[in-house]
């Protein structure tokens, strides 16, 4: 029985699941959200909350400390430089876990694990900017398609509009009358007139 074992080694060795849990957490530090397993998210959850929470202090003590579970300079820089910014007022909870089905080849329960002030869809700020700018986006490109020859030609010295218009006249294409079989046989042949 596992009764108040709360540590899921994940089927792996020590120095294997530290080194998992090290390059997960700094893929997510830079990327701001994996998808993985569901199980592999919990440990990661569990491994990275405390180090979001040390980059709030930005000392040299913090850094090194952080360093030594992430292994990674980028992702150091990372966390200490933007998250801890963003994350300056939240007291825990910096990730969320959602689930996305299971995995085709094993029927593994996958899960997308993400910092939770990156996503912009929940939080609503990014994308009512994204909608006011394709509204006027919109608008500008109708007003560009309602442009004439006329508003071009006026924006060109009138020398060189009133050359330009001559050559650009299209010539007028008259039908020519249709012709019927007894026509192209006597045209043909002149002796039968």
């Amino acid at each position: 029985m596992r009764h108040r074992r709360n540590f899921n080694h994940l089927s792996r060795t020590s120095t294997h699941r530290k080194a998992m849990l090290s390059n997960m957490a700094a893929s997510l530090i830079l990327k701001k959200r994996i998808n993985t397993t569901l199980a592999k998210a919990k440990a990661l959850r569990i491994y990275i909350e405390p180090i979001i929470t040390r980059s709030k202090e930005d000392t040299t003590h913090s850094r090194r400390i952080v360093f030594s579970y992430l292994q990674n300079k980028e992702a150091v820089t990372e966390l200490f430089r933007d998250i801890s910014q963003k994350v300056a007022n939240r007291p825990g909870g910096y990730t969320r876990i959602l689930k996305t089905g299971n995995r085709l080849g094993d029927s593994a329960e996958m899960a997308l694990i993400e910092l939770v002030d990156y996503n912009e869809y929940m939080l609503g700020t990014k994308t009512d900017e994204k909608k006011e700018k394709a509204g006027a986006r919109r608008r500008r490109g109708l007003g560009r398609k309602k442009t004439t020859a006329a508003t071009a030609a006026a924006a060109k010295p009138a020398s060189k509009a009133k050359h330009e218009k001559a050559e650009e006249e299209p010539e007028v294409n008259t039908p020519e009358p249709e012709t019927t079989k007894e026509q192209v046989a006597t045209d043909e042949n002149p002796e039968k007139k």
